[in-house]
């Protein structure tokens, strides 16, 4: 089996071991401990099997374009769940995805069926906070999900940090990123979010699991209605088998939505 191709920056080997557990037809990656940091059912390889994958994928009911996004940055690799989705059912993206630990892509390539194609998807091993800070590129799309055995890893998660991610996207750019509604600094986190993006930001309500996804807009405003959330939900769950009309539901008992329109 072939390893990924890489452009390693900054290769790091992480001081703790690296698991993958089965259960129940689902494959679970583990950074040395039981906490589940990644996840896949074996007969659907490219489903996103965790609830808050599915809730960063609301980015497309937030720009819902047929052409977007075209350039996405993944900020930790992870089992590769949301680098698959994108892969398979968003054609027009290429994907860079910002990994620290050299020994993941390997196991994602060979324990989590992510593909091998550097021409749609690039994985960097570098340390993401001066990945972002260093680049030149911008993205559409950057999702932050950066933890590591202790939860949220500090520095992808400053007020310096989230200006960088801004200043890394495009006119119609999002962050979206993973946070724990369930930890000391989840409202300090999302309050760093808001003050970056100059108050152009919005937490999702949270899952059960406790993650919260926090979305935060750059250039054009995200100004959709909820008739063209749904409708675009359905298309989703159509095409792809991702449903998140339930997102669309919570979101409707918790937020604020003046003439039936989402609008930051």
């Amino acid at each position: 089996m072939k390893s990924p191709s890489l452009n390693a920056q900054k290769s790091e080997i992480l001081p703790y071991s690296l698991e993958v557990s089965e259960e129940a037809g689902v494959r679970n990656l583990h950074f040395g401990s039981e906490w589940i940091q990644g996840s896949m059912r074996i007969r659907r390889p490219f489903a996103l099997e965790l609830a808050y994958t599915r809730e960063m994928m609301a980015c497309l009911l937030l720009r819902p374009e047929k052409d977007w996004p075209q350039r996405v940055l993944l900020i930790g690799l992870g089992a590769g769940s949301l680098a698959k989705y994108i892969y398979l059912h968003l054609p027009q993206s290429r994907i860079t995805a910002v990994e620290i630990d050299a020994r993941i892509p390997p196991l994602a390539l060979q324990q989590f069926s992510l593909p091998e194609d550097p021409r749609r998807l690039k994985i960097v091993i570098a340390d993401a906070a001066d990945y972002i800070k260093q680049s030149g590129r911008k993205f559409d799309a950057i999702f932050a999900d950066g933890y590591g055995p202790k939860g949220p890893v500090d520095m992808l998660d400053t007020s310096e940090f989230y200006t960088a991610c801004r200043k890394r996207l495009t006119s119609q750019g999002l962050l979206i990123s993973n946070l724990l509604s369930r930890s000391r600094g989840y409202a300090a986190s999302a309050e760093r979010i808001h003050e970056a993006f100059e108050q152009r930001s919005l937490v999702f309500p949270s899952l059960d699991s406790g993650n919260a996804i926090a979305f935060a807009a750059f250039g054009e405003a995200v100004d959709v209605t909820l008739a063209e959330m749904r409708a675009q939900a359905l298309e989703l769950k159509q095409q792809s088998g991702l449903d998140l009309r339930p997102t669309i539901t919570r979101l409707q008992l918790v937020q604020p939505l003046p003439q039936g329109r989402l609008r930051f």
